[in-house]
């Protein structure tokens, strides 16, 4: 798809852009807001995982389709 195509589709079709980057500063925030609390995760790594497992589930929404 080119820009002309991918920029009118953007002006025209319905839904919304998410952006998925987080640093990790501002992870445990983000998880916050979707409803994990803070101690659901005991090191980095599950951290991550568990935005990483939000992050699927949003992007493999039919919502997304």
């Amino acid at each position: 798809m080119n820009l002309q195509t991918m920029t009118d589709r953007i002006a025209s079709a319905q839904g919304f852009i998410a952006a998925l980057d987080q640093s990790g500063g501002s992870t445990p925030k983000a998880l916050h807001g979707y409803g994990v609390a803070d101690g659901d995760w005991s090191s980095e790594d599950e951290m991550f995982a568990q935005i990483h497992a939000m992050r699927a589930r949003v992007i493999t929404s039919p919502c997304f389709g």
